[in-house]
């Protein structure tokens, strides 16, 4: 009864440190969702400006997009 005990512990143990490992590596999935935001985000903020210059150049009193 006490060695199940000992490996009970044990195998408890071993799937913790692997549980912590796994969440530390990005998946290839996490690391493409990464580069689809800030790809849209770098969209977004070239529509803005392009939006800003565009009421510069026609002398718009807002220019804010």
């Amino acid at each position: 009864m006490e060695t199940l005990k000992k490996l009970s512990i044990v195998g408890l143990a071993a799937l913790l440190v692997t549980g912590i490992t796994a969440c530390e590596q990005e998946s290839g999935a996490e690391e493409v969702g990464e580069t689809i935001d800030e790809t849209i985000t770098d969209v977004g903020n070239a529509v803005e400006d392009t939006c800003e210059e565009m009421k510069e150049e026609a002398g718009a009193e807002d220019q804010d997009c």
